[in-house]
């Protein structure tokens, strides 16, 4: 493999691996918040319980992205210093405001909460996640607007004399029309995968309590763990929706921006002209042509539907996009051979089928929800337990296809054209690969990182399933005659809110 085979998979194995962890703390910070805003505001023990329930998982999960996340921006000057040099003031503009203004504070106000329970007031310290939950999806925008900009190039001129690409309008940048498409899409699907991953736990723990047939677990699973099952069950209600209109919108978007994206979702090779259906199945090859590929279990017109909003709408296929980006770039590779502007149907195919087919564990989990806990029930169902563990990594694994899907779909493309912008604002992947980098150096760190995301990886599932199989904690208040004396522990008007001796047994 030579250099550019190997940046590719080094930073497809790092950005695939670091957004294992992205989804579940853009949408769970929220929900930590609004647990403990129920606490504060109904004094009910319950939501403190969940609030440090999930709050641990929160910090384990967001301490293993920190770190994998960390990788990501070193590559972009280590392996792909010719992307680097091409886009730099461009594309670190958004990434030093997800640094400055997104970042530090989530990572500050994170700290306060983690160290704020006994010295913050309640108030205080419930702005605290507040303001974590607010700037982790603010840190979001901000990468999305970074590769909103890879996929659709605006605010921005080409300097033929520096052969750079420099930005001109920083706005145009932050209102990209990609970007806010991709922004409520991600955000969506992240509450998705948080409302499942709160759900499926609280699921797990109520059928184990009831199973028990001790009065006391059925009513804590009855008091704690049917509260988070409702709210876990809300949220992925209002995310999927959320899920589907914006990834409808963003389908057309993209039809427009970049068509053989959308024609390889397909593996569409010849143009249809009457509607071109959507396959559930396609045999054949689909590793580096069109040819022989046959689709099975067909829905009629609805590729042309999701890419312009007709089910008889005409599409254009692979070779048609093929020939009109030809005779509009004609650009050649490094060996002297026209470009292959198709990306690698196989995986550009496969993975939109499968970001849209691992959405099946979190409605079979909010529709069992929804039966089985319906007038202030619990439930002893075992197939319930089951359904919620098998239905948490599901909105993951389908939130990592589609990522796959976004970025492999631009191939060969870094820096995607604009088709109605400037022509010279485009790179195409071999060209952005550091040239003084040699494939040892890149095959090593690849390997190193690999093990070391591999060993990470096992100490996050094993703290997630420690701290998970632990349950809530018990809160313990101090009533001695000293805490007594500096304010009523569980009178939120107390005068000394901040000495208030509140601790809790783990």
């Amino acid at each position: 493999m030579d250099v550019l085979d190997l940046a590719r998979w080094q930073f497809a194995i790092t950005t695939v691996y670091h957004f294992i962890f992205v989804p579940l703390t853009i949408g769970l910070a929220p929900l930590v918040a609004i647990m403990q805003t129920a606490w504060v505001r109904t004094g009910n023990e319950r939501w403190l319980k969940l609030t440090k329930f999930f709050g641990k998982l929160l910090l384990i999960n967001f301490a293993i992205g920190v770190v994998t996340g960390i990788v990501q921006e070193f590559q972009f000057g280590m392996n792909w210093s010719e992307y680097s040099r091409f886009v730099g003031d461009v594309f670190g503009a958004p990434l030093a405001m997800e640094a400055l203004a997104a970042f530090f504070i989530e990572s500050t106000f994170l700290g306060l909460w983690i160290f704020g329970w006994d010295r913050l007031s309640k108030r205080v310290h419930l702005a605290c996640i507040w303001a974590v939950a607010i700037a982790v999806n603010l840190s979001a925008f901000f990468i999305l607007a970074a590769n909103s900009w890879m996929q659709h190039p605006v605010g921005t001129i080409y300097n033929p004399e520096t052969g750079r690409a420099e930005m001109n309008d920083i706005g145009a940048v932050l209102t990209n029309n990609t970007l806010w498409a991709a922004f409520p899409h991600t955000v969506t699907a992240a509450f998705l995968t948080a409302g499942t991953f709160v759900a499926g736990i609280a699921a797990w723990w109520m059928v184990r309590l009831v199973r028990t047939k001790k009065a006391e677990n059925i009513e804590l699973a009855r008091n704690v763990y049917r509260p988070a099952i409702t709210l876990g069950v809300i949220t992925m209600i209002i995310a999927g929706l959320g899920v589907a209109v914006s990834g409808d919108f963003q389908a057309k978007l993209m039809f427009q921006q970049q068509p053989m994206k959308m024609a390889a979702a397909e593996a569409l090779c010849e143009s249809s002209p009457d509607g071109a259906p959507f396959s559930i199945l396609a045999i054949g090859d689909l590793s580096d042509s069109c040819e022989g590929v046959n689709h099975i279990l067909e829905i009629p017109g609805m590729t042309s539907f999701l890419a312009k909003g007709s089910f008889t709408a005409p599409l254009p296929g692979v070779d048609e996009v093929q020939q009109t980006m030809t005779e509009r770039y004609g650009d050649v590779t490094a060996d002297g051979e026209p470009v292959n502007y198709s990306p690698n149907l196989g995986l550009t195919y496969w993975s939109f089928r499968l970001m849209i087919g691992f959405a099946v564990g979190s409605i079979a989990l909010s529709l069992m929800a929804l039966w089985l806990t319906r007038k202030g029930k619990v439930t002893d169902n075992k197939w319930f337990a089951r359904v919620g563990i098998w239905a948490i990594p599901m909105p993951f694994i389908a939130s990592s296809f589609g990522w796959i899907f976004t970025e492999t779909g631009r191939q060969p493309w870094v820096v995607a054209p604009n088709p109605s912008g400037i022509d010279s604002i485009r790179l195409l992947t071999e060209r952005g690969v550091s040239t003084v980098v040699g494939p040892g150096v890149v095959l090593t760190s690849m390997i190193v990182f690999t093990l070391v995301y591999g060993a990470l990886a096992v100490v996050w599932f094993k703290l997630i399933h420690r701290y998970t199989v632990e349950g809530v904690p018990d809160v313990v208040h101090d009533d001695s005659p000293e805490a007594r004396a500096k304010g009523d522990p569980d009178d939120p008007d107390s005068t000394d809110e901040s000495e208030r001796p509140l601790s809790f047994a783990y």
